[in-house]
């Protein structure tokens, strides 16, 4: 007999849902016949769209020939034949979405922040190791070709003893006043569960952690800088979430070395680099800089002597200076990777490496970066472990 994985899918409707989650990584797999297994066979998959909003479920379930739709997700969760609950809503209804499901005996795949508190996340950690089911939290930038790239130098000791990562993600988001913005408008509002910093803080601990080590402490400044913007029916209102936060992480490597920090996130900046987000790590035998496809390198026998002097114009082209990594590999798209490896990971009985522990290490960090910038200091991050033993 074929065997199908019934995933339920709240909260499809909006930008990631809809783009990275279902036409990007479920539709492809289910078109292509299902996930492929180790031994040739294929396991089908049969999504089922959940939101809010009927009229729009019902025209994406006709545009992608998709049978079951509905709005009503405590249906799906407590229907024995559903096998996955996935959640890409608004942060503010995640925890109780995710806790029924756990409840209820389904695996659950789900974007992140997991909880607006990191009590809460925890506690979503602890239903999961209770409820012994497969539980995956999305950490898509790390399964990019220009972070794996990066990844591959960190493993073959390219850089030596690295000693600094710096980060740059954002780019202008439009008000909404003359130019509709490019992202929704509760991102903007705090009892909405936005802000970038609980927003990106979240990926910028697993980004680090999966890179460089773990995050220790931070020291961060969070800002409104625009107060007021305009949201999609084109109504006024105030923006009460920050829409910029600028850190210093303190890391640990693995092998006990210190490592700094510094990433900027801002959805208030215009782009000048070659991709929306750069990391920048150097280390004493070499550096680079990735993005979420490219990666470039320069290694200490090919760095050169730039000497400092304010009166007489560079004519060094440092950027020609540095070689392309190679890919090495087919890169496919970041999030059907993960869907992929956690569909395997629910097939075969077994933890998905990047869980809700993760995800409420991703909290602790935003939490703390928001009392740091509240408080003007510096805030230590106590270690997450789970109450199985292992560490999270």
């Amino acid at each position: 007999m074929t065997r199908t994985l019934r995933i339920a899918m709240n909260g499809i409707t909006g930008r990631m849902g809809y783009r990275q989650h279902l036409v990007r990584s479920i539709l492809p797999l289910r078109d292509e016949g299902g996930l492929l297994l180790e031994d040739g066979s294929r396991v089908e998959i049969e999504p089922i769209l959940v939101g809010r909003n009927p009229e729009k479920l019902k025209e994406l379930a006709a545009k992608h020939n998709v049978d079951e739709w509905t709005t009503d997700a405590d249906s799906v969760i407590t229907d024995p034949s559903v096998d996955i609950v996935f959640d890409a809503q608004v942060t503010s209804r995640r925890y109780a979405a995710l806790t029924a499901a756990m409840e209820a005996g389904k695996h659950i795949y789900t974007e992140k922040p997991t909880a607006e508190t990191l009590n809460d996340a925890i506690a979503l950690a602890k239903l999961r190791d209770e409820a012994g089911i497969t539980a995956g939290v999305v950490h898509d930038k790390l399964y990019l070709p220009g972070l794996r790239k990066l990844r591959r130098l960190v493993d073959e000791g390219f850089f030596g003893r690295i000693l600094s990562i710096r980060g740059e993600f954002g780019y202008w988001v439009f008000e909404g006043e003359v130019q509709p913005a490019q992202r929704p408008s509760w991102n903007y509002r705090a009892e909405d569960g936005g802000g970038i910093t609980m927003d990106m803080f979240c990926h910028w601990n697993y980004v680090l952690e999966g890179i460089i080590g773990s995050v220790d402490a931070v020291t961060a400044r969070t800002v409104t800088h625009i107060p007021t913007r305009w949201d999609e029916q084109g109504e006024e209102y105030k923006a009460t979430a920050d829409d910029a936060a600028y850190g210093i992480f303190e890391l640990t490597t693995p092998g006990g070395d210190p490592v700094i920090g510094q990433i900027n996130s801002s959805w208030t900046t215009r782009v000048h680099r070659d991709e929306l987000v750069e990391f920048h790590v150097d280390g004493t035998e070499g550096s680079a800089v990735a993005g979420l496809i490219h990666c470039v390198a320069q290694p200490r026998s090919t760095t050169p002597m730039p000497v400092w002097d304010p009166d007489v114009e560079t004519t060094e082209k440092f950027r020609d200076e540095w070689m392309t990594v190679p890919d090495n590999a087919i890169f496919p798209n970041g999030f059907r990777a993960q869907w992929e490896e956690f569909l395997h990971d629910v097939l075969a009985g077994r933890p998905h490496r990047y869980d809700l522990w993760s995800a409420a290490r991703g909290v602790a960090l935003a939490e703390a970066g928001l009392r740091s910038s509240a408080e003007g200091r510096r805030v230590e991050l106590e270690p997450l472990v789970s109450p199985l033993g292992d560490e999270a």
